[in-house]
């Protein structure tokens, strides 16, 4: 593995580490990266799947806690985890659903650069008129999510398969519509992301395994550990920032890449 091979590879999976859970696309940003660098991972998806798993274990750390009381809640039929366990599951079956009639589509003509910048500016423009739109929130905390407001979580999550959209700017804005406070949002979009990447990845491993090829397995494990250490330190300071500012600057960040990228298109 040659060292430009080596550099590209850890900034994709930081890139990809630090973006899959902001509101600003880590589809949009990969795929605009990978262009930027020219870069030719392993031969099929295999690189990409790896690397958002390496991300999604990231948080599954960080909320081990709150998993283990949750699935012995469960066990224990305390209504609380039973509660938030349904509220997850609920929230996940839309895209469920929609991903498996709809996954070649989206694969074959949705994922291009051009695409992704309209993408990152429309959803820049909808989290400014979200944020100033809505009232006071009713819901404080993940264990108070309902059903109703998971499945309206679940469909707006349909959404990020535009890639550019962003699944996590998708599923907070809808919590935010339904009013759940910014913090209580955020973290149930970290929760419904683990059955989502997990089902997505099983999915696109059993679509591509003709041309999966797993050599390359320095880089597929280097981009791997890469976006689980940089997701890692990323989560808990978004939380932390959201909770006091708010989701502007993220906004005004996917309008100004969503343009320029679109300039560079252009002018090509």
């Amino acid at each position: 593995m040659d060292l430009t091979l080596i550099w590209k590879t850890v900034l994709i999976g930081i890139v990809e580490g630090v973006t899959e859970f902001l509101p600003v696309s880590s589809t949009g940003h990969i795929i605009l990266a990978e262009e930027l660098l020219h870069f030719e991972g392993p031969p099929g998806k295999v690189f990409d799947i790896v690397i958002q798993l390496g991300a999604i274990l990231a948080v599954v750390f960080l909320y081990r806690a709150k998993l283990w009381t949750t699935a012995r809640g469960v066990l224990q039929r305390d209504r609380r985890a039973i509660r938030f366990a349904a509220a997850v599951i609920t929230a996940f079956l839309p895209a469920a659903v929609v991903g498996v009639i709809a996954y070649k589509a989206i694969k074959e003509h949705l994922f291009n650069p051009t695409v992704v910048s309209v993408s990152l500016i429309a959803g820049g423009v909808a989290i400014l008129v979200i944020e100033r739109v809505v009232r006071r929130p009713r819901i404080k905390s993940v264990d108070e999510v309902d059903l109703k407001t998971a499945l309206w979580i679940g469909i707006c999550q349909c959404l990020s398969m535009i890639p550019g959209v962003s699944r996590a700017g998708a599923t907070i804005m809808g919590a935010r519509v339904f009013r759940v406070d910014r913090a209580a949002a955020a973290e149930f979009s970290f929760f419904l992301a683990m059955p989502t990447m997990l089902g997505a990845a099983v999915y696109d491993l059993y679509k591509n395994q003709a041309t999966l090829d797993w050599h390359g397995s320095g880089v597929i494990a280097l981009g791997f550990v890469t976006a689980f250490f940089s997701a890692l330190v990323v989560v808990g300071p978004f939380v932390r920032f959201i909770s006091r500012h708010g989701f502007a600057a993220f906004a005004w960040y996917r309008i100004a890449l969503g343009g320029l990228a679109l300039a560079l298109i252009l002018a090509r």
